[in-house]
Order: C-alpha cells, then sequence, then structure tokens
C-alpha cells in the first residue's frame, strides 16, 4: 500500500524557547524564511504524502493559519516583486489535505501518535518531528529513504544516528543486529537511558514509517518516565511480536528543539542558499 499520510505531532510547549513559544508554537520558529513544519511538510511531499494530519493544541492556530490561503495579503501583494515569495506554500496548499485534532494533555510522544489513529485510519504511514529538522540536498530525504525500507520488510522503520555516549539520555537508544548497511532489526529499545546503561549510543530521531498496528500496541502499553505514553515502548512491545527496522539514514539532522541546535541550522541552511545562490 502506498503511504499518502504523514502525521506531525505538534501539541508541545516548546519551553525551551520560552518566552517566544509563550505565544508562537515552536514548529513555526522560522528556520530563514519558512516555519519548521513547513520543512517538514515538503519532506513529507517529496516521500509521495500528500494528506498531512497535525496534532494540536491550544495557542496553536498559527499552524492551520500557515497552510491556508491569507486573501487579504495575497491582494495586497498581487502584482508586486513579492509575489513570488509566497510560491512554495502556495504550491504546497494546492498539492495537499491538511487535517487538524487535538491533544489536550501532553501525554507522551505515543499518546500523540494515538490522537492521529481518526486522521490516519488503518494504513501505513509517516510520522514527522518538526523540531528535528533533516536535510539532504540533492538527494533523497529522509522520509523517502525510510519508504524505500518499508517496501522492502514491510514493517515499521525509525531513523536513528551515532549520537555521542555520554548524551543518550536525551534519545530513546536502540540495539539490534545490522541486516544491510546502516539497516537494523531492533532487538532492544530504551527511552533516555543513562550512559552507563545505553544498549549503545544509536539514537531514534523524529522521523518513523509505522503500521497501523501500531495504534493498539499504544493502547496496550503502559506509561514509562513521567507517566507519558512512550512511543519507544510501543514499538519495542511490536519489535517483540513482529519486526521493526533502525535505518541509520543519510543526510543532516538538527535538533531545533535547542536554541543551539536552532542557531546551526539557520546557519548552516544560511550558508547554503548562499553556495547555491
Amino acid at each position: 500500500m502506498k503511504i499518502t499520510k504523514c502525521l506531525f505531532p505538534a501539541a508541545g510547549y516548546g519551553t525551551r524557547f520560552l518566552p517566544v513559544t509563550k505565544a508562537m508554537p515552536k514548529e513555526m520558529l522560522p528556520i530563514l524564511t519558512k516555519p519548521l513544519i513547513q520543512y517538514g511538510v515538503e519532506e513529507a511531499v517529496e516521500a509521495g504524502m500528500n494528506t498531512m494530519a497535525i496534532i494540536t493544541g491550544r495557542g496553536k492556530r498559527a499552524i492551520e493559519d500557515h497552510f491556508d490561503i491569507s486573501y487579504e495579503l495575497e491582494n495586497q501583494i498581487k502584482g508586486t516583486s513579492k509575489e513570488h515569495l509566497l510560491t512554495e506554500i502556495r504550491d504546497l496548499i494546492s498539492k495537499c489535505t491538511f487535517t487538524y485534532t487535538r491533544q489536550v494533555e501532553m501525554k507522551g510522544l505515543g499518546d500523540a501518535i494515538l490522537k492521529g489513529e481518526a486522521l490516519i485510519g488503518h494504513e501505513p504511514f509517516g510520522v514527522v518531528l518538526a523540531d528535528d529538522l533533516c536535510i539532504n540536498p540533492g538527494d533523497d530525504g529522509v522520509l523517502k529513504q525510510m519508504i524505500a525500507l518499508n517496501d522492502k520488510y514491510r514493517c515499521s522503520v525509525v531513523a536513528i544516528m551515532e549520537v555521542p555516549e555520554d548524551q543518550t539520555y536525551k534519545y530513546g537508544v536502540i540495539d539490534g543486529k545490522e541486516i544491510e548497511d546502516g539497516v537494523f532489526m531492533i532487538s532492544d529499545m530504551v527511552e533516555k537511558p543513562e550512559p552507563d546503561e545505553a544498549p549503545s549510543n544509536l539514537a531514534i530521531i523524529g522521523r518513523y514509517i509505522l503500521t497501523p498496528e501500531i495504534f493498539d500496541v499504544i493502547r496496550q502499553t503502559k506509561p514509562g518516565k513521567n507517566g507519558e505514553l512512550q512511543i519507544t515502548d510501543a514499538l519495542m512491545n511490536l519489535a517483540r511480536d513482529g519486526m521493526v527496522l533502525a535505518y541509520k539514514f543519510k543526510g543532516n539532522r538538527f535538533d531545533c528543539g535547542s536554541v543551539e541546535g536552532y542557531v546551526e541550522a539557520t546557519n548552516h541552511l544560511h550558508q547554503l542558499e548562499n553556495s547555491e545562490g
């Protein structure tokens, strides 16, 4: 089955960016002239997806407004030298259907994904965490790479990268057997382990291709750290009954949920744009 839907959990508070995120969704923070979530939607479209299911919360109205026509603005700049600046977002709006539902309480990523079941239905889907900005200029984006693996193995796939061993406490970390170059069959997954408890330094980042069975598995998964439903725990339960793959993707990932990563991404894309210009 062709994967056409992508889920964007976007209900978090973005507390690391306070006070700006007090009134602005962190997913709308700009990298150059585009918000983070637009980069994620563009990556999903490149991978062949055309339905974007966005899990929002209170104070996230700006996301819906961004992926909508602003008639007053368009009328104001029509025929001027600035009209072309809206070309990319107009193109996305015309190609995609955007659907929304709310996560009323912040109960973890697993809970956010479960809230998307009504929008996704019973079919495989992608998941993008917009504050993980992934780019691979001139080649396939991360989601497109992962869909190719799903086509081959017909199972859930998580994106991973190597991190410094003293940084494992920030991530879900996997252990497994490498079955082809950069592809691991997962045997263990631990949510934010201390360095001395981590099974490896292969950390999960915010890209997933999930099979629809994940919804039932999440429902059967007990809350983990901080009483939250962790997608890591649910995927480990899924791996025990079948197969879940971890894929060391090609490209660069920037943690735009941190100020340091956000600045690094901005500088990197600015340099890239200047070199192309």
